[in-house]
């Protein structure tokens, strides 16, 4: 029986089509846009990954994420090294500053300064040369996502100079980085260099990155820092968690997102309800004469089940494939650059396949269920 639903199913192409694009246009729109929501949220912890060394980060107490910041004295830095349990603490940098390029155009540009000694607070990799470049006068660091950005991609931007704030600064590597949520073009320098390049207020350093000695847990050092201090200390996992949440509640692209997945649930609904109903109108004579020689309802049932079944794991394997081929498609983008689907999504766009496919088939089956097989015979 399940070969002669498939069959029934299979037998008209125009209906058998138009099930399969509902459901893969509605898994590619649910899943591509979560894919991208997740990684656009992430993005609010950029900065803490972009710094792999760093345990904890400690910070003034109003102080949100990585871009949310307020300035402490330069003391906070021998107070952090004093409490247990820290191995290392270095000074980290992060200001906004403007860029004048060779051409005369103006950039606004993010400067992080990383510890003058280990370059703590560096990238893990570098996309072309290396950290030690950094300890070249006057040189700086720049992302890869902004060396797109500020060179052609024929000039090769290592020993280009820039205008930063009235003063030279000269390019000597390229960091592998996670692009920050904003996109902004980063560098990277030195802190004392930073401390140049950006004039600001008396108070400058942004946080303290701090290492933890071993047989201590980054928690309890981050609470003894707090108890000590009176500075706010989070563990890499909470701040980062802190920045995604910060771009959750301060904007509205959950609103936004949630309403195009929502949409392609109800479009998905709209277009597979319609065909399939259509599609069991038009058998509904095959399905009397089945019940005429002795199927019962809950063989049709399975009939029904097995057809959307195949439908729709048809339907979803086509929209998850377009979702990868998109991702990949665009991934020299660098708007989509690290962009990867979390194995939780393509599990959360089949239950909404299955949603679908159960709403459509029992409204559909109503009809089917309440021939009567003599209605055959007239």
């Amino acid at each position: 029986m399940i070969w002669i639903a498939i069959r029934m199913l299979t037998g008209d192409a125009q209906k058998f089509y138009g099930l399969l694009f509902g459901i893969g246009f509605s898994t590619l729109l649910i899943t591509q846009q979560m894919t991208i929501f997740v990684n656009l949220v992430e993005r609010g912890a950029s900065g803490v990954y972009n710094a792999p060394e760093a345990e904890v980060w400690v910070m003034d107490p109003v102080s949100r994420t990585t871009d949310v910041s307020y300035a402490m004295p330069g003391t906070a830095l021998d107070k952090v090294r004093a409490v247990e349990g820290v191995e290392w603490a270095v000074p980290h940098l992060r200001a906004q500053a403007t860029v004048r390029t060779k051409e005369g155009d103006l950039e606004g540009v993010g400067v992080i300064g990383v510890d003058d000694a280990t370059l703590i607070g560096l990238p893990a990799r570098m996309a072309q040369g290396d950290k030690a470049v950094l300890f070249a006068p006057d040189a700086v660091v720049v992302d890869d996502t902004g060396a797109l950005r500020f060179f052609p991609p024929e000039v090769n931007p290592i020993g280009e100079r820039l205008e930063l704030n009235d003063q030279r600064a000269v390019v000597r590597g390229i960091a592998d980085a996670i692009p920050s949520f904003t996109s902004t073009v980063v560098l990277y320098t030195r802190y004392s260099n930073a401390l140049n390049f950006v004039p600001g207020t008396r108070n400058r350093l942004s946080f303290v990155l701090v290492g933890v000695a071993d047989g201590q847990t980054p928690e309890d050092v981050a609470d003894r820092i707090e108890a000590e201090t009176g500075l706010k200390a989070e563990t890499r996992e909470q701040f980062a968690r802190a920045g995604v949440d910060f771009i959750i509640e301060n904007t509205g692209i959950p609103t936004n997102f949630g309403i195009t997945v929502l949409l392609g649930f109800v479009v998905g609904i709209a277009i597979v309800g319609l065909t399939f109903s259509l599609f069991l109108r038009d058998n509904i004579k095959q399905f009397g004469a089945l019940k005429a020689i002795g199927v019962t309802n809950a063989k049709i049932v399975q009939m029904v089940g097995a057809q959307a079944g195949m439908v729709g794991l048809i339907g979803y394997a086509l929209g998850v494939i377009g979702t990868v081929a998109f991702i990949k498609g665009f991934g020299a983008n660098p708007f989509f650059k690290g962009f990867y689907i979390p194995w939780q999504i393509p599990l959360i766009s089949f239950a909404a396949v299955v949603i679908i496919l159960s709403i459509t088939g029992l409204i559909a089956i109503r009809s089917v269920l309440k021939t009567e097989p003599a209605s055959v015979f007239r």
